[in-house]
């Protein structure tokens, strides 16, 4: 099954249930089991998923739902996973190189308001 992650850069629960299918109280037992679930906290301490969660807990939900894995089988898998792409590929932890490009363009535009307002 084919899933749709929206462009964005965070996501709250509600919107991780609705994209995963998976309810809000599965979603939270996962984050106990799964230490790799880690999303934020807003300052109104509301759980914020980055898109790697979400990526995450889809594949969660396929090793468990379709593969069938328990709980413990799922977790071996997910960390054979992680140390597969750990050796393959540099585990850089800087955003998608689009973010940094419009933060930059946002710094220079608020540097630009700050002179005009000087």
């Amino acid at each position: 099954m084919k899933f749709n992650i929206p462009d964005k850069l965070y996501f709250k629960i509600g919107e991780v249930s609705k994209i995963t299918r998976v309810k809000p109280y599965v979603l939270r037992y996962w984050e106990s089991e799964f230490k790799i679930i880690s999303p934020l906290k807003s300052k109104s301490k509301q759980r914020v998923y980055r898109r790697k969660d979400v990526e995450l807990i889809l594949e969660i939900k396929r090793l468990l739902y379709d593969e069938r894995y328990t709980l413990d089988g799922a977790k071996s898998k997910i960390r054979e996973l992680q140390k597969q792409m750990n050796s393959s590929q540099l585990d850089i932890k800087f955003p998608d190189q689009r973010y940094l490009k419009a933060l930059r363009l946002i710094k220079e535009e608020l540097h630009s308001i700050k002179k005009f307002l000087s």
